[in-house]
């Protein structure tokens, strides 16, 4: 018999502990929460201790949530909004439609010590108090900085693809009908600007271009508040452009000869909160629609829009996708698609692929789940001052295909020194845009920053930012498109800039492509020996361990988090010294060859805004005999402790000297990395032999891994017993390896497994069991994760079981205990329920406008009570139901309860008057938050004498 990983799914609160980190992960699916002003902010739920200003628990069992409440709007951005416990992901909570309010339902799990508790996004933090604008900020003095600022300039490489062509252009938009993508309710348009050359010989080669996760809508005339996520767009507002964001960069490639085309995604953006991947399979989707489009007009070219026959012919055999932030994640999945088959029931396209995808480009991009596609070339831009996907995540598309496949693509990485996230897309610029926009690094917080903030040396303008962007766009383009290596050295590491990026400051490093690896690190494939040197955990949470402890300032794009852990696989050198000469050695599992390499590469960083760190570099092969390759010196990148400057730079030595001395170049054994700066760190990310040239790249036959989402009804009673919705696809020739965690069973933790899919593999055995139950409660799911290791790819990296209730909610019914009462009484209503329910309803007691007679008033009643309701309300004295906007009071019905009270204290005035009244009407909402009505009560209150 197979064996198989059980988990078992109860109601009990102990069991249902184990989902905190992924049971409420993906917000908008069962714990979707009502509109603010609709849902209640119950009061008097239990809590797990003090929190931290800005955050509540409501509820109870499992219907328990928890809240923060942020002082300001958080914008809509491309990086999904995370609870963290200490280091542990709680969950992505649902936000409220004000922009404010972030809900996260706990199914019955606790938190731990709330003093812990963490609001990040792209890996910056929300909830920390913020800098006076315009104020100092603590790194506003940074030792080195000036000195890493004034870094010497690359030497331009001598063939710039940022020159424009000779082409003449032609542009124009094409609109189609709405697609229905699955998990989306409404249809998603159809729409996109062409920039083509008209003069150019043949068919032409094509760069589709897709925006990231923007604001959908706008009010024209008016401000930030006016930009919603809405779609469609309400009346009065009109669809945000960010699909024209790119003209410069699609007038660029048209004048060198490439049809272009910028597609809109807003569809996608105001609905991608309900996909379990943030929309990722529908971005790539969306791409691949299109495409088939333009493949159906290159085979029939009087059946194409005019702003299509306005250009020359398209060369679908020849494609480059450029994805901008969540956009860059969907042209990752669509290049993955187009390779390997994507599952029916999650792809919106199901016809055949008619193109071939020769490279990607992604900008500042999204990679939820780390599973970039190894086959085909990408160069990533990483902008130094992203305030958006502010981890950088993006250089996984890079670390993540090291030894995936067979490593002939080349993914690069450039870093742009001083580029903020938006600036890329005119359409998300101030003073272009036509919608408001916003510099996303300059709104985070208001402070004043060294490196990042307008008018620094180190930071861009707008203009600088998007031409830079352009060249860089360009040379991907003559790379993987064109073929030309004279531009490699633009990407590859080797240390060029291209003078039309002008002032730019971009830096490369890269994995694959002519490249041979040497060391690589991880546990069960490295050791390492000296002083002061050891292996660390790119993600490890015990400070011991980790490769950068969290209190320190700054992050590490290479240590990006991800959404389970930990991951053994994942690991880097990390190398201290306080004085020269201590030699650390680092050996790979076996003997690698490096008979073809010229140089030897060495990704590795050391801290920002620190210069002049040196070392000896030598390599011994497997009979013990060493060469001295020579000395290396590197730089830190300018940072501070809002950006993720930790970055690995690429450093050669020429393999001269192994050459000279007669070593065994098939079998070199060891690194030895000796310092000669006086104190000092380094991380070496990895060790390749590197020589010229590009590969041809030939895609592997891997097998395709996917979670899906598996349905179910809990059922009256007993234990039924599911199967992981996981899928294995594809022809593959040989074992590949991938890493599955489920949640434990100990409050957020989980459990990793290494799994073969080999050839015949179909699905990936977890079991789940489901225990069923006759009481009414919210749904509740148990779910996967899944990474690839080697030899496989991952499409869909998370899914689960999730068991929908199907009981009947209880009747709810409204009686008065005391609804005629004197001043200094309490008003009270009875809600009783026809049974008891198994989690809170969530309900509240709607305050309505008196139609006749004076309204009780914030005078008339007891002051604690309405504080305890409404915070601190000031004067002056006003009707009950004017004491906010939509004024209602909480009502809690717990689990197993049968009834709970409304009350309304009231307050002795010593005012000789008319009798007082209050309306009111009890709302409670359903497991699809569904809100329902009980009729309107009215409460009489008279003077005391």
């Amino acid at each position: 018999m197979r064996k198989s990983t059980l988990i078992r799914v109860t109601r009990v609160v102990t069991a249902a502990a184990a989902v905190v980190a992924l049971a409420a992960a993906t917000p908008g699916l069962a714990h979707a929460l009502p509109a603010a002003g609709s849902a209640p902010a119950a009061t008097g739920g239990s809590t797990d201790g003090h929190l931290p200003a800005g955050w509540e628990f409501t509820g109870a069992g499992d219907g328990r949530q928890l809240v923060w409440t942020s002082r300001e709007r958080v914008p809509m951005g491309d990086a999904r909004v995370e609870f963290y416990a200490g280091d542990r992901l709680v969950g992505r909570p649902a936000a409220d439609p004000d922009g404010r309010t972030f809900r996260l339902r706990l199914d019955g799990a606790r938190v731990g010590d709330p003093a812990g508790l963490r609001v990040l996004a792209g890996g910056r933090r929300l909830d920390a108090a913020a800098p006076v604008p315009g104020g100092q900020s603590q790194s506003q003095s940074l030792p080195g900085l000036e000195a890493a600022a004034r870094a010497e300039r690359l030497p331009a490489n001598p063939v710039d693809p940022g020159v424009p062509g000779h082409y003449r252009t032609a542009k124009g938009e094409y609109t189609l009908p709405g697609v229905r993508l699955p998990g989306f309710k409404a249809p998603v348009e159809m729409r996109g600007v062409v920039v083509g050359p008209v003069d150019a010989p043949g068919k032409r080669p094509v760069a589709l271009f897709l925006h990231g996760r923007h604001g959908t809508c706008y009010k024209p005339g008016g401000g930030e508040d006016d930009v919603t996520g809405d779609w469609p767009c309400k009346p009065g507002t009109l669809p945000i452009p960010s699909h024209l964001g790119y003209l410069k960069d699609q007038q660029l490639l048209a004048s060198q000869g490439y049809v272009t085309v910028s597609i809109s995604a807003n569809g996608i953006n105001g609905q991608d909160w309900a996909a379990e991947d943030g929309g990722a399979q529908a971005r790539s989707s969306l791409v691949r629609l299109h495409l088939a489009r333009w493949a159906d007009w290159a085979a029939k070219r009087s059946t194409a829009p005019a702003a299509v026959r306005a250009t020359d012919p398209a060369d679908l055999s020849r494609v480059m996708l450029v994805g901008h932030s969540r956009g860059g994640e969907g042209v990752n999945r669509a290049a993955m698609d187009s390779l390997y088959t994507a599952p029916a029931d999650q792809d919106g396209y199901h016809g055949k692929v008619r193109w071939t995808i020769r490279g990607n480009v992604l900008i500042g991009p999204t990679i939820f789940g780390q599973n970039p596609v190894p086959d085909v070339p990408s160069m990533t831009i990483l902008p130094g001052c992203d305030g958006d996907v502010s981890d950088l995540q993006g250089q996984i598309v890079a670390d993540g295909t090291r030894g995936i496949s067979r490593g002939a693509a080349l993914h690069s990485s450039v870093y742009v020194v001083g580029a903020n996230h938006n600036f890329f897309n005119s359409e998300w610029t101030p003073g272009l845009a036509k919608a408001p926009a916003q510099d996303d690094f300059f709104s985070d917080q208001g402070a004043v920053d060294p490196v990042c903030s307008p008018g620094k040396k180190t930071r861009l303008t707008a203009a600088q930012q998007h031409t830079a962007g352009a060249s860089y766009i360009a040379a991907a383009a003559r790379l993987f498109v064109a073929g030309d290596d004279k531009v490699r050295p633009l990407l590859d590491g080797t240390g060029r800039r291209a003078p039309s990026a002008g002032p730019a400051r971009v830096l490369t490093s890269a994995v694959g492509g002519n490249r041979s690896p040497f060391v690589v690190p991880g546990p069960d494939r490295t050791t390492v020996s000296g002083t002061g040197v050891r292996l660390c955990g790119q993600t490890d949470p015990n400070a011991s361990r980790a490769c950068l402890r969290r209190d320190k300032p700054g992050q590490s794009p290479h240590f990006a988090g991800w959404e389970a852990g930990p991951e053994p696989e994942r690991q880097a050198v990390a190398l201290k010294w306080t004085a020269p000469g201590a030699a650390a050695t680092v050996r790979p599992s076996r003997p690698a060859s490096l008979a073809t390499a010229e140089d030897l590469a060495l990704r590795l960083f050391v801290p920002p805004n620190t210069s002049g760190t040196q070392l000896d570099v030598a390599v011994t092969d497997a009979a013990g005999k060493r060469a001295d390759l020579g000395r290396i010196t590197v730089d830190g990148l300018p940072g501070s402790d809002r950006t993720a400057s930790y970055w690995a730079k690429e450093v050669r030595v020429p393999m001269t000297a192994a050459k000279r001395a007669g070593l065994d170049l098939k079998n070199v054994a060891s690194l030895r990395l000796t310092p000669r700066s006086r104190a000092g760190q380094v991380w070496l990310m990895d060790a390749w032999g590197w020589r010229p040239g590009t590969p041809q790249v030939l895609p592997a036959q891997l097998p395709r891994v996917d979670v899906g989402r598996l349905t179910v009804k809990e059922g009256d009673s007993g234990v039924r017993t599911y199967r992981m919705p996981v899928t294995v696809t594809g022809p593959a020739r040989s074992a590949g390896l991938v890493r599955y965690y489920v949640p434990t069973a100990d409050n957020g933790g989980f459990t990793g497994k290494t799994v073969a899919v080999r050839p015949g593999t179909r699905t990936i055995d977890v079991k789940v069991e489901v225990r069923g139950n006759d009481r009414w409660g919210h749904g509740f799911s148990r779910d996967m994760v899944v990474k690839a290791l080697s030899g496989a790819v991952v499409g869909s990296h998370r899914g689960g079981v999730t068991a929908e209730n199907d009981d009947p909610m209880p009747t709810v019914k409204v009686t008065p205990v005391a609804d005629k009462v004197t001043e200094g009484k309490a008003l009270t209503w009875r809600v009783t329920l026809s049974e008891a329910a198994d989690e809170q309803i969530y309900s509240q007691f709607d305050l309505l406008p008196v139609t006749r007679g004076a309204e009780l008033s914030t005078m008339d009643v007891d002051k604690a009570w309405l504080k305890g309701i409404w915070g601190d309300v000031r004067s002056p004295e006003r009707p009950l139901s004017k004491v906010v906007e939509g004024a209602s009071v909480p009502v809690e019905i717990l689990p197993g309860k049968m009834s709970v009270d409304i009350t309304i204290p009231t307050a002795k005035d010593g005012k000789a008057e008319s009798a007082e009244l209050v309306r009111g009407r009890l709302a409670w909402y359903d497991e699809n938050w569904q809100p329902h009505y009980a009729p309107t009560v009215t409460g009489t209150v008279r003077d005391a004498s």
